[in-house]
């Protein structure tokens, strides 16, 4: 009867330790997620942004998302986040291998390898295609964030809204910050006809970046920001 006992008490406590390793894993990553429910945080080459943590469901679109189709599948983009119908739901995916869309990111990271210029945001790299940028596979060598000492920066290199360095004046939250300029972004590249994100033609007009800037600020002034 003892050894009975003490057999059960053996395989509680195995239960038990299984069960605590079992979770740990899943702890660890849902605290890399970051604070904010269903949001992650990444950090990755200073990036620093939150965007909707892969995996989770979303019942409406965000505002103002664009309609991407590729491999015969539809996604949806907004903001540096990607999205496919789950139902009634959508839920946030990677976006596939080879698209090509006509724009940046609102926020990126610009990195070097082999002497070639790549855009990073939200575990996503961008490469410039014809057309655009084309969502690429993670480049392999040495990463730099620096360009080549021996290269003068390209003259259609992307010149990046995050430029424009802007205060809250009501104590908005980092999220709501990151919409507000994605918003005041798009009203801004509507009002001018104008988009640093994308490539241009040719040398870029000093008199459309200055009518973006203005839009950029008159907007995001409205929506109480110092803009500097």
């Amino acid at each position: 009867m003892e050894n009975t006992s003490r057999t059960a008490s053996v395989i509680v406590l195995i239960v038990l330790l299984a069960s605590v390793l079992f979770n740990f894993p899943q702890a660890a990553c849902a605290q890399e997620r970051g604070p904010h429910h269903g949001e992650f945080l990444d950090s990755r080459y200073g990036h620093n942004h939150y965007y909707p943590a892969r995996g989770h469901y979303v019942n409406t679109l965000p505002s103002g998302h664009r309609v991407f189709v590729h491999g015969g599948l539809q996604y949806y983009y907004y903001g540096g986040a990607w999205y496919r119908p789950y139902g009634a739901r959508f839920l946030v995916v990677a976006p596939p291998l080879g698209l090509v869309i006509p724009f940046l990111p609102p926020y990126y990271a610009t990195i070097w390898v082999g002497g070639v210029p790549y855009y990073y945001a939200n575990e996503v790299y961008y490469a410039q295609a014809p057309g655009g940028y084309m969502i690429v596979a993670p480049p392999e060598g040495a990463v730099s964030q620096a360009p080549p000492a021996a290269a003068a920066p390209p003259a259609a290199a992307p010149q990046p809204a995050q430029q424009i360095f802007m205060y809250p004046r009501q104590g908005q939250s980092e999220k709501q910050q990151a919409e507000d300029r994605f918003q005041c972004h798009l009203w801004a590249v509507g009002e001018t006809k104008y988009d640093p994100t994308q490539p241009p033609g040719g040398v870029p007009s000093p008199q459309k970046n200055a009518d973006y800037q203005r839009a950029m600020g008159a907007c995001l002034d409205a929506r109480g920001y110092t803009v500097k």
